[in-house]
């Protein structure tokens, strides 16, 4: 299958990553290539800590292989069989990304958006081909997070979510069935706990270590829900928590002011070198 990956950042880069290690030929696209070589540099790394853990260095080699990069947009998903979109959580973004796969892939193309919170049946809206569009929610690091959130649109078809679940099944992923509705399951549920624990420590309930500390030992979390929101970016937390309180309605998803304040001083987490937490 070829398949285009619009986007090389985090997600983007670990998306194309697991499709090129599963046999398919991909193109990764994005608007410089600086972004490209940075997002390349990020797959040879992670493969390197996949060779020592046992993978093969000509599996490593032909994964590499398998992946070729373009700032062309609309040239790169003519040949495509399924495009995944990892661009920015912005709707103004994802709706012209959309319109130009809707031009230019092929008509047969399953169109995939990697989003985290936003619409899949409005991202559908924006092409002629609303039954051939899905939400592919993959989780970040994506090479080792086994989950794929499996999106359906109002109007998704049952071929093109078979076709997205048994892709998923096959690398080497647990696909989820979720319909559209604001943050899916993941974040609807994870948001609220972070902006809770944020919450927590703008009202001086308790430090940031105390807080990830109780809910490590006393919820048996791997990570603090700080250091969470550290690793998934101060930025995407605020952006989806918009969108959940915008969509539904209810002041409950209200983002916490502090988190606000953080993400206007550009302390975005880890990918600044500054969060809740500093970073080397």
């Amino acid at each position: 299958m070829n398949v285009t990956v619009i986007g090389a950042g985090t997600m983007g880069n670990g998306i194309a990553h697991v499709f090129a290690l599963g046999g398919h030929a991909v193109t990764l696209v994005d608007v410089s290539e600086a972004a490209l070589e940075r997002g390349l540099a990020t797959i040879r790394k992670n493969l390197d800590r996949q060779v020592q853990k046992g993978l093969d260095d000509a599996d490593r080699d032909a994964t590499l292989g398998r992946i070729t990069t373009s700032t062309d947009l609309p040239g790169s998903v003519r040949q495509a069989d399924l495009v995944v979109e990892a661009v920015a959580e912005r709707n103004e973004v994802k709706a012209e990304v959309f319109r130009t796969l809707d031009r230019e892939a092929p008509a047969h193309a399953i169109l995939a958006s990697n989003t985290s919170s936003i619409s899949i049946t409005w991202i559908a809206a924006q092409t002629q081909r609303p039954a051939q569009v899905i939400g592919m929610h993959f989780f970040n690091p994506v090479p080792v997070m086994k989950l794929v959130e499996v999106v359906r649109g109002l109007s998704t078809s049952d071929e093109t979510y078979e076709t997205v679940r048994s892709l998923s099944e096959a690398l080497g992923k647990v696909p989820v069935e979720v319909n559209d509705a604001p943050g899916f399951v993941s974040n609807r549920v994870l948001m609220p706990m972070i902006n809770e624990a944020v919450y927590c420590l703008h009202e001086g309930v308790a430090t940031k270590e105390a807080v990830d500390e109780v809910m490590k030992l006393g919820m048996a979390h791997p990570m603090g829900p700080l250091t969470l929101a550290d690793f998934i970016g101060l930025d995407v937390c605020l952006s989806i928590l918009e969108v959940l309180h915008r969509e539904l309605g209810d002041d409950k998803y209200r983002p916490c002011p502090l988190l606000r304040k953080m993400v206007a001083a550009g302390h975005l987490g880890r990918k600044t070198g500054r969060g809740f937490y500093a970073y080397a």
